[in-house]
């Protein structure tokens, strides 16, 4: 292995086998025999998997996700021809933004986003919007004959479905001795019911690229892809905290100084012309934020839930939340007050852990942070953790708990959404309760990340790599003098200079 791959990234040797490491699959195992076999697969053996087959673990999880996506449209096609009628679009449980706003931005009658129409999203994915709608537009005016929209929604399907193939390919790509770790991503029922509700794959996509260079040790592209991808959503963002926090505890910064800089130098290169020239069109995806309300399923929608059942939510008769709800600049105020907090007590765990957490755990626990406080967990948001739980920490059972959750989520919003439109199917307390076991689920995943930060003998992961496989210039890098000091951790001993 050269000096400049990252330890275990180009090494498939010792590849792990769930029924034997995982105590949820191992069970579940029994029921077919019993974990897999010492002699059962060459993965064991250096340099092969499954060595003369051609379904190798990589192989099958890539078709896997590939049926997933595949089932996805399936389940999304009664509402690929815009023909929505009687709340057809929950009924049948396919509603999907990327046909809604065909329409509601504009794409339809050739408007290009940002010049000609404000759109809400960051301008990634508006440009993403325009780059698939406005050919389609232009294909319609000369064929009248074709569904413009469904023409728009299957592009849009095609390529998010690339991404999300391409998320895989990064999973496995820096878990080469965990391939099967990527089969939660690929058969997870979030992706099932979630993949095309919005443009999230463009994000998360580009983000798995970006961490991949970063874990290969070239931190100008890192730095570039999750410029992007932060200009397509805002959470990859959160990404570079972690670096930065690294960079204090190990006293190695010039990899996280290329990286920052590289993506901040992006963002403001994608989002400046556009700020500069369209200024209204590009600032209407901030103001929505700052206006938006209290919005469904989150933990303030609980919270005003409750309020509602010891108050009238009248004038002096209003619990804490239901005031919130009608003092936006406050709520927006307190929110970000608890993510930021969140953040630094996260900074903390990275740099006072009895070992340097693994990036990916404290990306999750960021991500996660924000949605648990966030005003706003729109039901595809489930897909930001996705990848990040696998990487942070791949055991099956609570990944089960919380993908249920998040499966009962989905079927009760759409529930809601019909009591919304006038038919009511359930009462809002079955929607709460739902959106309540999804948040707990998140959170009792935290609290078992924290677990294997603060214990790392409990990580799977470093139960096969010696250190972070995802850590790039930080993989396998002793603390700085300034943290073992503080702890009166002894120095290393260092090799006797040669006479």
């Amino acid at each position: 292995m050269s000096a400049q791959s990252p330890a275990g990234i180009d090494e498939p040797e010792k590849a792990d086998h769930p029924s034997r490491s995982d105590g949820f699959v191992r069970g579940l195992s029994e029921a077919i025999g019993g974990p897999i076999g010492e002699h059962a697969s060459g993965v064991d053996r250096r340099g092969t998997q499954w060595s003369g087959r051609f379904w190798t673990a990589a192989r099958i999880v890539l078709a896997l996700t590939c049926l997933t996506l595949a089932l996805h449209w399936v389940q999304k096609s009664p509402c690929q021809t815009g023909a929505w009628q009687n709340n057809s679009q929950y009924t049948k449980f396919c509603y999907t933004d990327v046909l809604a706003l065909y329409y509601a931005e504009g794409l339809n009658e050739g408007k290009v986003p940002y010049r000609d129409h404000p759109v809400e999203y960051p301008v990634v994915t508006g440009f993403f919007m325009g780059a698939l709608g406005l050919p389609v537009h232009s294909i319609g005016e000369n064929r009248p004959e074709i569904n413009q929209a469904e023409w728009f929604y299957n592009l849009n399907a095609l390529v998010l479905g690339a991404l999300g193939v391409a998320t895989v390919a990064m999973i496995l790509a820096l878990r080469r001795r965990r391939p099967w770790d990527a089969a939660m991503f690929a058969l997870s029922p979030a992706l099932l019911v979630t993949a095309t509700v919005n443009w999230d794959l463009l994000a998360i996509g580009l983000a798995a690229i970006g961490l991949y260079a970063w874990a290969r040790r070239q931190p100008l592209a890192a730095g570039i892809l999750l410029g992007l991808a932060t200009s397509a959503k805002l959470w990859p963002l959160f990404i570079l905290w972690p670096l930065f926090l690294f960079a204090l505890r190990t006293a190695r910064v010039r990899a996280m100084v290329v990286t920052i800089g590289s993506a901040i130098t992006t963002i403001v290169a994608v989002n400046l012309p556009v700020a500069v020239l369209y200024h209204d069109g590009w600032s209407r995806f901030f103001q929505l934020n700052s206006e938006r309300a209290i919005d469904w399923g989150t933990l303030w929608y609980i919270g005003r839930y409750l309020d509602g059942k010891w108050n009238s939510g009248s004038p002096g008769d209003q619990g804490p939340f239901q005031w919130l709800s009608e003092h936006i600049p406050t709520l927006n105020t307190l929110s970000y007050a608890l993510i930021t907090l969140a953040f630094l007590g996260i900074g903390a765990l990275a740099l006072f852990a009895p070992r340097r957490p693994r990036l990916a755990a404290l990306v999750f626990l960021m991500v996660a942070a924000f949605l648990i406080f966030s005003k706003v967990w729109s039901q595809q948001f489930t897909l930001w953790l996705l990848p990040l739980a696998v990487l942070a920490r791949p055991r099956w059972g609570a990944f089960l708990a919380w993908q249920l959750a998040e499966v009962g989520y989905f079927l009760a919003f759409y529930g809601e959404l019909l009591g919304a439109a006038g038919k009511q199917v359930f009462p809002e307390g079955v929607f709460v309760l739902a959106a309540t076991f999804r948040l707990t689920t998140v959170a009792v995943l935290c609290g078992l990340i924290i677990r294997d930060i603060l214990h790392p003998e409990h990580d799977p992961v470093r139960a096969t790599y010696p250190d972070d496989p995802d850590g790039g210039d930080y993989d396998g890098a002793p603390d700085a003098g300034w943290l073992r000091r503080l702890r009166r951790v002894p120095e290393p001993e260092r090799e006797p200079a040669p006479a």
